[in-house]
């Protein structure tokens, strides 16, 4: 006792795979509790609830089968009691919900925690698009950072070797979230810039698209590189209309 208490909300493949990560580095280090609660929506498989069978086998059947996760990894199916008293909570839901998890959390968080969304997308509304991470901030009150990458749940849970982002604005925080996340398979970077690092995380994948459309078509890799090339253009020129701070290139080169 006496360290960082850290929460997982959200328990998919994505979730888990971070589960695996986050468990293992709090287990070891002192500046953290051992024990990482991680929000499990509760149902059943097999006819099992899928949290008793997290919580005795260290394995998520249903969304990450094959990968044990740390014993100190705890699947808790009420909301309020796996975040209560965390000092960092990993956001990892479908973007769609996080709006209604918020509601439910609003008022149950310590006001001095930290956030980390590492939920890849942009919210659409009434008011136009919204940074995920902003949605939290706004209805919690928390400060937020995001951890943006590459990053296949599956692949990270095979502990292949990968980058990722983390967009942290009070850098007061950096070193404690890259020790937490941190891996000699997951490097880790840190920085200011997590306006341009979450809005990276989402229109990266529209590129992606574009690409795997090339290959498809089969267009060939001249046409690839030219669509990944004009694809960067176009994120560097949106960023720069959208997000609120400095945008610089050298943070489109990180993962």
């Amino acid at each position: 006792m006496g360290g960082k208490k850290v929460c997982i909300v959200g328990s998919g493949n994505w979730g888990s795979a971070i589960a695996k990560i986050a468990g293992a580095n709090a287990a070891r280090l002192s500046s953290f509790e051992s024990r990482v609660d991680m929000w499990v929506l509760e149902e059943e498989v097999g006819g099992r609830r899928l949290t008793d069978i997290i919580n005795t086998e260290h394995e998520n059947v249903k969304y990450l089968p094959g990968h044990k996760l740390p014993p100190n990894v705890v699947a808790e199916p009420d909301l309020l009691k796996a975040c209560a008293g965390a000092d960092v909570l990993l956001f990892v839901v479908p973007h769609q919900f996080i709006g209604s998890v918020c509601d439910q959390l609003r008022g149950h968080v310590k006001k001095e925690a930290v956030g980390v969304s590492l939920i890849k997308g942009v919210d659409e509304g009434p008011d136009g698009l919204r940074l995920i991470s902003d949605i939290i901030h706004e209805k919690l009150g928390i400060e937020m950072t995001v951890l943006m990458g590459a990053n296949i749940a599956s692949e990270v849970a095979d502990e292949k070797f990968c980058e990722t982002t983390i967009g942290c604005k009070n850098m007061k925080y950096a070193e404690m979230l890259k020790e937490l996340m941190q891996t000699p398979n997951f490097r880790v970077s840190v920085v200011p810039e997590a306006d341009t690092v979450e809005i990276c995380g989402a229109l990266k994948n529209v590129v992606a698209v574009g690409a795997g459309f090339c290959d498809g078509l089969g267009y060939g890799d001249n046409t690839k590189a030219a669509v990944i090339r004009l694809g960067l253009m176009e994120m560097i020129a949106f960023a720069k209309l959208f997000c609120k701070g400095p945008v610089t290139p050298s943070t489109f080169l990180e993962s």
